[in-house]
């Protein structure tokens, strides 16, 4: 496969660790690539003003391209439905510093107040949200919203995220602080690093991954992470993008 050049290695995640050597299990549904990187090329390749660079120049370059596209949507938002065009939540970034994550609103302005109601006439509800901090069958999501959603093009704002430092185009999932205590321990090492608007998880099933295993798939990258490795993350969000398996994120 394509991928198999580039030097990725599929491996399995696990918790295990044994000294500085992660090991895997092999009863893990999904796969997860770990990039494996050879010779002092890819070493530069590696470091954090270099993924900077490339976070920069990226960024910049989905914004300048894709500008026509984003007035678009944003017009669409503001017709569709009353309400800011912007959905800004705080967000817990690298070393714990909060920020102000940007996407396109893609629900009804009155969410919160709907979100309470549902959960208090709604056990399984509130079960769900709970759980996965969404809901798969969401009513507050607006039509637009749900195509948005189902593309992931909700996000495209966070590329501002990107340029001011807050965020990486690739990383862990930007977390709100309720997560944090899900990810146990593990938190500590994960945010070492800036969160990003894609990542593993989002290529290796994204919302119909446990819990659990998201957290691993975050553990898996921040020790692991490279810059082949971002290419091929890049890659395979565009395939995801383009070809959104199940009707996409919700």
């Amino acid at each position: 496969m394509p991928w198999k050049r580039a030097g990725v290695v599929e491996t399995n995640t696990s918790t295990t660790y044994r000294g500085s050597r992660l090991f895997f299990k092999r009863d893990q549904h999904k796969k997860i690539p770990k990039v494996q990187t050879k010779g002092l090329s890819f070493q530069v390749l590696n470091g954090e003003f270099t993924k900077r660079l490339f976070d920069i120049f990226f960024s910049l370059s989905v914004l300048i391209l894709f500008s026509p596209l984003y007035l678009i949507l944003a017009l669409l938002i503001a017709l569709s439905s009353q309400g800011p065009i912007f959905y800004i939540q705080e967000r817990v970034g690298k070393n714990y510093k909060p920020f102000y994550c940007i996407k396109f609103r893609t629900m009804v302005t009155n969410a919160d107040e709907i979100l309470v109601q549902m959960m208090e006439t709604s056990p399984h509800m509130r079960q769900e949200f709970e759980t996965n901090f969404k809901l798969k069958h969401d009513p507050r999501i607006t039509t637009i919203g749900r195509f948005l959603r189902m593309t992931s093009l909700d996000e495209f704002p966070q590329f501002w995220n990107v340029l001011k430092g807050d965020m990486s185009v690739v990383g862990p999932r930007p977390l709100v602080a309720e997560e944090l205590p899900k990810y146990g321990s593990h938190i500590e090492q994960i945010l070492t690093i800036q969160p990003g608007i894609t990542g593993l998880w989002q290529v290796s099933g994204r919302n119909d991954i446990p819990y659990p295993r998201r957290v691993q798939i975050d553990l898996h990258y921040a020790k692991f992470r490279n810059f082949w490795l971002d290419l091929w993350i890049i890659f395979k969000t565009i395939g995801v993008v383009i070809m959104p398996k199940d009707n996409g994120a919700y």
